[in-house]
């Protein structure tokens, strides 16, 4: 299904659509840089607070863009200091957006490592066994300013907290595309919406800190190479043979490794950065010293970095995180090789943090 709104979506317009627009009603094309540093920079939420702008244009945008595609639903916050955004979209479909925060040594909470993880598509087409954002398959794929808006409401939540120190994003250290859907399958609205994020005329948060999430789209991957922004890739492995991955991951069936590993090869080759290989540990799945010896040699070969992740549980569906001593067992065989990995504790469990799990059950209810 494809979502149509009725108004154009202003936080899917680049600087260039825009001035385009303006052109065509024979505006100066300097308001475009105006328009955009109300949205962006000074984050208006109505067309009235753009106050250097003309009456009668303002007027036009009211009738011609949607300003906020995106309405906060529900935000929960969890004990852990993980928060998750309910949103709802133009044609009521729902969406996550999750803000996790990880604390430093000496610095408390206030000095955390603040991480965005964004959302793609309404729901999943890829139907991995263990995760819900793929248990009603796929609605649609999001547009570029709904993706964009999830930003911006992190944003508002933020500025509605303390007042804002620094202008954009410069505040978050890290984007990850890695929520709802597979980023790739929506590539063209992924990549418009990236570009939007990253210009210094939109949220002008610097690439090198975007990472994008793919469960394996090989096509995609090589296409993603050739962009000329530099943004991060992180490869949702969860299986280190094809025998596992092919278990849990039907994408692996038309992308196994050996066509998956070459891609990412060709992406590091283009980009020279460390790629990162996600690794859902699940009890008595992947949890193996086989399949850790696996891992290893596949980190080894791509100069990989590697990030554990023990198992949200998620209603409904069987599987298990595995027991804290294994998952160490896990991560030493690793460590051993001198891969670097990082095994993270579960996060944002009070809050239904993994993928889909809060939309789902705020859909039952409204059932």
């Amino acid at each position: 299904m494809k979502f149509t709104p009725q108004k154009a979506l202003l936080t899917g317009e680049t600087l260039d659509s825009l001035k385009a627009r303006l052109e065509e009603r024979k505006e100066p094309t300097f308001r475009a840089k105006q328009i955009l540093d109300w949205v962006y920079k000074k984050r208006a939420r109505s067309w009235d607070a753009m106050t250097n702008l003309p009456k009668e244009l303002r007027t036009w945008l009211d009738e011609t863009f949607v300003l906020m595609p995106a309405e906060l639903v529900l935000n929960k916050e969890s004990s852990d200091v993980t928060d998750k955004l309910l949103l709802k979209l133009g044609d009521n479909s729902l969406i996550e957006t999750v803000v996790i925060r990880v604390p430093q040594e000496g610095v408390g909470i206030e000095g955390a490592r603040k991480t965005i993880c964004i959302s793609t598509q309404v729901g999943c087409a890829m139907a991995c066994a263990f995760c819900a954002s793929g248990l009603e398959g796929l609605k649609r794929d999001l547009l570029a300013g709904e993706i964009v808006a999830q930003l911006l409401q992190v944003c508002y939540r933020e500025d509605a907290r303390t007042p804002r120190a620094k202008e954009e994003l410069a505040s978050f250290d890290n984007i990850v595309v890695m929520g709802m859907g597979e980023p790739l399958a929506n590539y063209d609205a992924l990549i418009q919406a990236l570009t939007i994020v990253n210009a210094p005329w939109g949220l002008g948060f610097g690439a090198r800190r975007i990472t994008i999430s793919t469960s394996g789209l090989v096509p995609k991957i090589l296409k993603l190479a050739e962009e000329n922004l530099s943004f991060r890739l992180a490869i949702s492995l969860h299986g280190a043979t094809n025998e596992i991955r092919s278990k849990i991951m039907p994408v692996n069936k038309a992308y196994p490794l050996e066509k998956l590993i070459p891609a990412v090869r060709v992406f590091n080759e283009r980009h020279g950065r460390m790629i990162t290989l996600e690794f859902i540990l699940i009890e008595d799945i992947n949890d193996s010293q086989d399949q850790a010896f696996a891992l290893r040699d596949i980190a080894l070969d791509l100069h990989a970095h590697v990030n554990l992740i023990p198992y949200n549980t998620v209603e409904g569906l069987p599987w298990k995180r595995p027991s804290i001593e294994r998952q160490d067992d896990f991560a030493n065989i690793l460590r051993d090789a001198d891969v670097s990995v990082t095994l993270r504790r579960e996060k944002g469990h009070d809050i239904d943090a993994a993928c889909g799990q809060l939309r789902l059950k705020t859909e039952k209810t409204l059932a």
